[in-house]
């Protein structure tokens, strides 16, 4: 039983830790600009705004953070089906 606890333990130090390295990822900007447009993404690989001749896109921000969202849950899924995710980094928790 005290096994499980250092295991819930240290599960939510890595959570922390995930959390912690995520808010100092999104404050990372990248902006690049190409004849009238104007793309911004963060550190987390989000979408922080599209602009078009200085007008911002936000049906366009919704929708390709959206696009983001499904393709790295069906990447996830994947790596999970072949061995990969979470649980091959941190070698097993369980």
């Amino acid at each position: 039983m005290f096994d499980k606890f250092k295991q819930a333990q240290k599960l939510m130090q890595l959570r922390a830790q995930a959390k912690k390295l995520q808010d100092e990822l999104s404050q990372i900007t990248h902006s690049e600009e190409d004849g009238e447009y104007r793309v911004t993404v963060d550190g987390t690989q989000s979408i922080v705004s599209v602009t078009k001749d200085g007008e911002e896109q936000e049906k366009l921000v919704k929708l390709l953070n959206k696009t983001m969202k499904e393709i790295q849950k069906k990447s996830a899924k994947k790596m999970m089906e072949t061995g990969g995710g979470l649980s091959g980094l941190l070698g097993g928790l369980g």
